[in-house]
């Protein structure tokens, strides 16, 4: 739940420098929000459902995940998927190849960070 930033206030200047100097800024705030990764890896591996989800990360708030969830679905890391044939009608998530290609990113930055942090 990010706050917005005035648009005159210095630290809107200073986030337009950053951004017109190096475009992995704005890369790393669209991913960084708290659970995405977390999120996303588990669906990667094969989570697929809410419920599933919410076993996962007992702490992580509803509203939370869900708000996650679609913002994945909206970034086109993850498709929302109806399960044809189950009542009540549940809904999963996958991975796309745009996620798994991620996912990758962040396996290697993890291993980078194991190995020099």
């Amino acid at each position: 739940m990010a706050t917005q930033v005035k648009l005159s206030s210095s630290n809107a200047h200073n986030l337009t420098v950053l951004a017109a100097s190096c475009n992995v800024n704005d890369i790393l705030k669209d991913i960084s929000p708290r659970w995405k990764m977390q999120i996303l890896c588990k669906i990667s591996s094969g989570t697929s459902q809410f419920s599933r989800l919410k076993d996962l990360f007992p702490t992580l708030s509803d509203q939370i995940l869900g708000k996650r969830l679609a913002e994945l679905v909206n970034e086109e890391l993850v498709i929302k998927k109806q399960v044809p044939g189950t009542v009540p009608l549940q809904t999963s998530y996958i991975a796309t190849p745009k996620g798994m290609a991620l996912m990758e990113i962040m396996d290697q930055l993890h291993e980078w960070g194991e190995k020099e942090w």
